[in-house]
């Protein structure tokens, strides 16, 4: 395999005005404009020599995830030639790794790119150091360039920085003697995240990346409604923009500088019509077998921009969209938490410096399993143990057991056990007078992170759920809020699950016992909630009456969509929502009497 040129570092060296990053590491296939291939060139355009095939493999969502995730959050889902479906075990850095290095054998023309939410709700082993462990684990795994996600402003502008830039974190210092954190050997992207006073972008908008005469443009962006799903304090003096208007400005700006194949990477994403990753997502047609916000961005951005890289949304599709003129575009992801990666091959026109873009197909850019049957890369290996070594008297120890798997992140449901049993144990924290005197819990879907396996995860034993596993459930350490909620607003809290920003992808809360209500999927917007149907303990929410409601700060904020929290009155700080789940599963579960998973029956769901 031939050595993959200008590695580590040279990206910070080489650079094309202010903005421009020469990225160090294989060869990125560009992609050309709409109508590159027609004209008189046409018809020599793949004569040998004149073409190159570029090698852009792709991940996104990461979260950290170095060890091999949970229970169903760690298995992607296959169908079969007989149109079964079948569930895989995969992810972990150890085999992401080898599938990476491995798939760039025989391409000396190969570059490395993600979508965002490398960092950020990352399990304890990365979570507790900062995901210090995630980005020296990226570095090794030879990413080239990252957009920022919404996930890595979760700690705020400064600590992005670190996460680039390097140094020691201000409060917690090194973590290992001698050592001083490097940070990341790639350029992290942020083209429409501006500084509010001065209006310039706080990471670089692009960077391009140049081997042999071969040359890619990357546009880096978050989505532009970042500021509602992240704390107020973390994208605090930040302003965040739209992303095609963003993408089509600085695609201009490169090609002005003569870069015209220009590949864009976009923390939002799409829905595809099937959850298995070889869904053929163009079935019908371009593009129509998978809906949500990256459909009207991918139609919209400029032709001058090739192929979409994407995110967000932790769904497997490769499909083609098509562009303002009519071309064929490429578009992926690869779900989350490192459980695949996207192997996309753009041909590259070394005379007009453009991506061929004709003929685009599914079958130029496919989701690869990370599969946990192939070797573990040895030095991934190591660095997992060095920083399990570090984390494990606070990461192993019992906090409570379970009969069967709890599952949360991996349930396809709008109501799951693990929900169930989060927002139980922050109304139990919360319920005492002197602590707040809560009625009901409120859990936000998206703060969940994991299932609770039964399995052992390592030498602690079946069914034990150690601080680790607990941590990786609710990473945030959000504190916890009491509320006054009148009961009108109560009702319209449920509405905005299914209305407003949340109508097209709603937003199911989780609930504490005692509430239930039937959601209506044959109604469209907040008609979905059945309003006479809303019941605290078998009576009725009185719109007049005043409840006392437990939620995390974030969505108390009006985070995730729900405006109406932001009303509530007389708050009441508690406990953090770590600290409520791992005490209501040491109050409720014993190695003789484990928790079983609940029920989930407390939302009624019409088809």
């Amino acid at each position: 395999m031939p050595a993959r040129p200008q590695r580590r570092g040279a990206g910070r060296r080489l650079a094309t005005g202010v903005a421009v990053l020469a990225a160090a590491a294989g060869v990125l296939t560009a992609v050309s404009p709409a109508g590159a291939d027609t004209g008189a060139a046409a018809s020599d355009k793949h004569r040998p020599g004149r073409t190159v095939d570029v090698q852009l493999l792709s991940f996104n969502d990461l979260h950290g995830n170095l060890e091999p995730p949970q229970g169903s959050s760690g298995t992607v889902t296959e169908t079969q030639a007989d149109g079964t479906t079948k569930a895989i075990p995969a992810g972990g850095a150890e085999y992401l790794a080898t599938s990476l290095r491995n798939a760039r054998k025989g391409h000396e023309y190969s570059v490395t790119a993600a979508g965002g939410d490398m960092i950020g709700a990352s399990p304890l082993l990365s979570g507790l150091f900062h995901d210090e462990p995630t980005v020296e684990a990226l570095n090794k795994l030879d990413l080239d360039v990252t957009t920022v996600g919404n996930h890595e402003f979760d700690e705020g502008r400064a600590e992005l920085s670190r996460m680039q830039n390097g140094g020691c974190h201000p409060k917690e210092g090194c973590y290992e003697k001698g050592k001083t954190f490097p940070g990341a050997d790639f350029p992290y992207l942020a083209a429409n995240v501006t500084d509010e006073k001065t209006g310039k972008p706080i990471l670089k908008p692009y960077t391009v990346w140049e081997h042999k005469g071969v040359k890619i443009g990357f546009i880096g962006v978050t989505l532009e409604g970042t500021p509602d799903i992240v704390t107020a304090e973390g994208v605090k003096g930040l302003k965040f923009h739209d992303e095609v208007e963003t993408i089509n400005k600085y695609a201009k700006e490169l090609q002005g500088k003569g870069v015209k194949s220009i590949v864009a990477l976009i923390h939002e994403g799409g829905l595809p019509a099937s959850p298995s990753y070889n869904y053929d997502c163009d079935n019908g047609g371009a593009g129509k077998g998978v809906s949500g916000p990256i459909v009207d961005i991918a139609k919209n951005i400029t032709p001058k921009v090739d192929a979409l890289v994407t995110g967000h949304t932790h769904q497997a599709y490769s499909c083609t969209v098509p562009d303002p003129s009519g071309t064929p575009r490429t578009v992926t992801s690869a779900a989350s938490f490192g459980r695949l990666y996207t192997d996309t091959t753009l041909t590259y026109d070394r005379r007009t410096g453009d991506i061929v873009r004709t003929n685009v197909k599914g079958a130029n850019a496919a989701n690869h399993v990370v599969d946990r049957e192939q070797p573990k890369a040895p030095d991934m290996t190591s660095l997992i143990g060095r920083w399990n070594k570090l984390a494990a008297p606070v990461a192993n120890k019992p906090v409570g057991y379970i009969s069967a798997d709890v599952n949360g992140r991996g349930s396809t449901a709008y109501e799951t056990p693990l929900g169930d049993t989060i927002a139980d144990g922050q109304l139990e924290a919360l319920a005492p007078a002197d602590k707040g005197g809560a009625q009901l819990a409120f859990m936000n879907p998206g703060g969940i992170r994991s299932d609770l396996a039964y399995k052992a995860s390592g030498s602690e034993g079946d069914g034990v759920v150690t601080y680790g596993e607990a941590f990786t459930v609710q990473p945030f350490t959000n504190m916890m809020n009491v509320i006054d909620l009148t009961g009108s607003q109560l009702i319209t809290a449920l509405q905005q699950q299914v209305s407003g920003s949340n109508e097209a992808s709603p937003k199911i809360l989780q609930v504490s016992k005692g509430l239930t209500y039937t959601l209506d999927l044959t109604k469209s917007g907040k008609d979905r909630i059945v309003t006479d149907s809303v019941k605290l303990n078998g009576a009725a929410i009185d719109p007049a009456k005043t409840y006392r409601v437990a939620m995390n700060e974030f969505i108390a904020g009006g985070g995730d969509g729900f405006p109406v929290f932001k009303d509530g009155k007389n708050k009441l700080v508690g406990a953090s929502d770590l600290d409520a789940f791992t005490a209501y599963l040491g109050a409720h579960s014993s190695q003789s009497s484990p928790l079983d998973p609940p029920k989930a029956d407390r939302i009624t769901i019409v088809k």
